[in-house]
């Protein structure tokens, strides 16, 4: 599964919002029926997973920590408890809970960006400065893929 895209929409006054039909496609024909909701660990946007990827996500987590460990059992209820299971209505549209807006900073404009197995959601005006300068892409691109030989 990839997706991929860079789609601006908005979301209505009840926080509704329809998933680009780019993503629809791509999760009909994997069949996918469901999506798991997550504010993103490191940035200020939501991150919507198909749930067999959060599935395989919450497997290999599970996967590394120890029941037995408070630490580790504190990671994981926190990792899992902060999720909403969202299905697409009959036009393609999903609810985002003023919980997650609030979270994100969204207010209406927003910005659905392809993850690879992964879709997320910005507040419009707060992509661009989660990104990297031209120079500081090039030097960090080249730092990952220039050593492969």
């Amino acid at each position: 599964m990839r997706l991929i895209g860079n789609i601006e929409a908005k979301i209505d006054a009840k926080g509704r919002a329809f998933l680009p039909s780019v993503f629809r496609k791509v999760l009909q024909t994997s069949g996918e029926e469901n999506l798991v909701l997550r504010k993103d660990v490191f940035e200020d946007c939501l991150v919507l997973y198909p749930e067999s990827i959060w599935n395989e996500q919450t497997d290999l987590l599970r996967s590394r920590l120890n029941r037995y460990n408070a630490q580790h059992q504190r990671l994981w209820r926190q990792f899992v408890s902060e999720v909403e299971l969202l299905t697409l209505d009959g036009n393609g549209r999903f609810l985002l809970p003023k919980r997650y807006l609030q979270m994100a900073s969204i207010q209406q404009s927003i910005r659905f960006i392809g993850n690879g197995d992964t879709i997320e959601i910005w507040a419009s005006e707060k992509v661009e400065a989660a990104k990297l300068s031209k120079e500081e892409f090039g030097a960090a691109l080249q730092s990952v893929m220039g050593s492969l030989e």
